[in-house]
């Protein structure tokens, strides 16, 4: 087989709304577990990537002490963890957690792709905004390397999707977001977290992908908020030299790890 035909080979973990407490839980469900169980599929059933993203909600309370645990419980990854930010992680505390490690790191070349990741988080807000500077750091990236396929990663959903309630706390300006890209044609698609479902669609001729959470899932096409009943997951890519994506969901064992139904938010 041809070596330069390999994929590269991604993992996307997100939304682990991790906390400090070890018995702490989100709407009934013990993150910590939730979380070491999905790592226990991956480590069974997917082995070892060249490269992890999490896209953000790494920490629901912001604690030193969940950052520290997360970066504990990936530390069996070989490749590097990348870290991006969502709308509930403290950025202080999680620059400490990764200060000189590659997981600061935003950008990643290999096998004919750049992955980019962007910080979409606003202080305070559950809403996404890049803002002048990220997208600039966006539009130079791709800017210097054009031969390169690219991945663009971060934590807000740039799109509508069918669970309506959360059309209000995406990505505020995707417009800004898509001018950028639109710029340059060696784009092929869009990776984020957030909205604690799997999604897989073509817009704009971009592939769009997101992800299930490791702990909470969220009701497809609910106009209110809602959870859904299935299992915690992650998604793999395989990006290939010639532009290919291929990816699915992985999800681990449908137990009871507590959910409650009755949730109306949190």
């Amino acid at each position: 087989m041809d070596a330069s035909a390999e994929p590269l080979h991604v993992l996307q973990i997100t939304d682990p709304h991790l906390m400090g407490d070890p018995e702490g839980r989100l709407l009934g469900i013990n993150t910590r577990q939730t979380l070491e169980a999905v790592l226990a599929h991956v480590r069974v059933h997917y082995g070892q990537p060249d490269l992890v993203l999490a896209t953000g909600d790494i920490s629901q309370d912001g604690s030193d002490d969940s950052y520290h645990y997360f970066r504990e419980q990936t530390a069996f990854f070989e490749g590097p963890v990348f870290w991006a930010a969502g709308n509930h992680d403290v950025l202080p505390a999680m620059e400490r957690a990764i200060r000189g490690t590659r997981s600061a790191e935003r950008r990643y070349r290999s096998h004919g792709w750049q992955l980019i990741c962007l910080d979409s988080s606003v202080p305070d807000q559950v809403h996404g905004c890049l803002g002048e500077k990220e997208l600039a750091y966006l539009d130079a990236c791709l800017k210097e390397h054009p031969g390169d396929h690219a991945l663009v990663c971060l934590h807000h959903h740039p799109i509508r999707i069918g669970a309506e309630w959360m059309n209000a706390i995406g990505l505020q300006d995707h417009e800004a977001l898509f001018e950028v890209l639109a710029r340059h044609e060696q784009v092929r698609g869009l990776l984020w977290g957030h909205i604690h479902q799997s999604l897989d669609q073509e817009t704009g001729g971009w592939r769009m992908l997101a992800s299930p959470s490791t702990c909470v899932q969220f009701l497809p096409d609910s106009e209110s908020f809602a959870v859904d009943v299935v299992p915690p997951g992650y998604r793999w890519l395989a990006l290939y030299p010639d532009g290919r994506i291929r990816s699915g969901v992985e999800r681990i064992a449908d137990d009871d790890y507590g959910l409650e139904l009755d949730s109306v938010g949190y």
